[in-house]
């Protein structure tokens, strides 16, 4: 599958007191930023389509709306990752003390779980690569991060995807070429225990590996630092979302058609895909054998390129800018999206329970409801789609949060964490 996208858990503490977003229902918000929520449901119908739905190659409107959504949903994800992280340890000021230990504990505890609701997931050996066990390291990895402030956090989210990119490049070079990761696999109880590669899987070899996502979810935290509800806050981030999606993608196609064969060395490398869309798109196909220095070139969403970060980076801060102005501006139209906000508040919740679907869908009802024939198609989609939508509609109107984030949401008490 192409793109395999996670949730990004919902806030739990209560957004700043400037914030009076009018919640799915019509009342004041009591404990979130509904444009986010909205972001988080859009997401949430990306990742869908990336799993169930058609392939990108059956062209027109429609798969050109698959295509944009393909990784750029699992992007936008993880850059959601960063707000609930920066809620959780203090907005707008950090937690000290024993509330700052606290804090600190909830997240780690949130981690943990997450690295077993993944595994877990995992277990159930469906197409789709579930993120929630690279969500939850990346949760430990940027946690010494949350006292700093916006600026601070988006100057080391650009440093990073200036030069992680590059040194996962390098590493997964040596680990093709050396036995070391094999000696780290056999050692890791992590890799034992989930009969996974452990550790180096989540960290390089994996399909979202952290070394990789970390920026995104910085720059998440440093969004989340900033007043969303400032005067003319989103349209500057829309421009500055554009700009970024203007600069990786755009950089990305100078870069493969200015470099000599770098097109062509593009195409040998992966699996059969279309290399002329290796600048934005995920039909240039997977990776087959060694990776090229000329993939660091590529911008498509899941290659883990300096260019595929911000230009993932850019498409996301402008959707978030355009949920906030259609939450803040447009209250018909926030009526009208209730039913995809309610996703984005019980996110976690749809993303297992549509792991769990497709496990079942495919041992039991496989050959007798698509005949044999491929599950990605449209009708499935629009299935999934609606399922959930209800589901969280139906939900949200009585709870305020989705089963599975209560039972986080709990876990990490203060009547627990003393």
């Amino acid at each position: 599958m192409a793109q395999k996208t996670p949730p990004a858990e919902p806030a739990d503490v209560p957004p700043p007191q400037h914030d009076r977003s009018p919640t799915a229902h019509g009342r004041p918000s009591t404990g979130r930023l509904i444009g986010i929520d909205l972001a988080r449901g859009l997401a949430v119908c990306g990742m869908y389509s990336a799993h169930v739905g058609p392939e990108v190659t059956a062209g027109g409107p429609v798969g050109w709306l698959l295509e944009t959504a393909r990784g750029r949903s699992a992007a936008l994800f993880a850059l959601l990752a960063g707000f609930p992280l920066v809620l959780i340890t203090g907005r707008p000021h950090p937690h000290t003390g024993r509330a700052g230990r606290r804090a600190r504990a909830r997240i780690m505890i949130r981690a943990v779980v997450l690295l077993a609701f993944g595994y877990a997931l995992t277990a159930l050996d469906t197409d789709v690569d579930v993120i929630l066990s690279f969500y939850g390291l990346l949760f430990l990895a940027v946690l010494p991060l949350y006292r700093l402030r916006a600026v601070t956090l988006a100057l080391i989210a650009a440093a990073s995807a200036l030069t992680l990119p590059q040194v996962l490049f390098v590493i997964r070079v040596s680990i093709e070429e050396g036995a070391w990761a094999d000696t780290v696999i056999d050692h890791d109880p992590l890799a034992l225990v989930s009969g996974t590669d452990g550790i180096i899987e989540l960290l390089f070899t994996g399909e979202y590996p952290v070394l990789a996502w970390i920026p995104l979810v910085i720059a998440g935290m440093a969004l989340a630092r900033l007043d969303l509800t400032r005067p003319g806050f989103r349209y500057r981030l829309a421009i500055v979302g554009g700009a970024l999606a203007l600069l990786g993608y755009g950089s990305s196609w100078l870069a493969l058609h200015l470099v000599p064969h770098a097109l062509s060395v593009v195409a040998t490398a992966t699996d059969g895909g279309s290399a002329s869309s290796a600048w934005w798109s995920d039909t240039v196909g997977q990776l087959e054998g060694r990776v090229p220095p000329a993939w660091l070139l590529v911008g498509a969403p899941h290659s883990q390129t300096t260019f595929s970060l911000v230009g993932n980076t850019g498409v996301a801060l402008a959707v978030v800018a355009a949920c906030l102005t259609v939450t803040e501006r447009m209250p018909r139209l926030t009526r009208l999206a209730t039913p995809v906000t309610a996703v984005g508040m019980t996110a976690l919740t749809m993303y297992v329970l549509h792991i769990v679907a497709l496990w079942f869908f495919t041992d039991v009802w496989y050959v007798a409801a698509v005949d044999g024939e491929t599950m990605s198609a449209l009708p499935v989609l629009l299935t999934f789609i609606a399922a959930a939508m209800l589901l969280a509609v139906v939900w949200t109107r009585h709870f305020r949060r989705g089963p599975l984030e209560y039972a986080l949401h709990l876990a990490t008490q203060p009547w627990i964490i003393r």
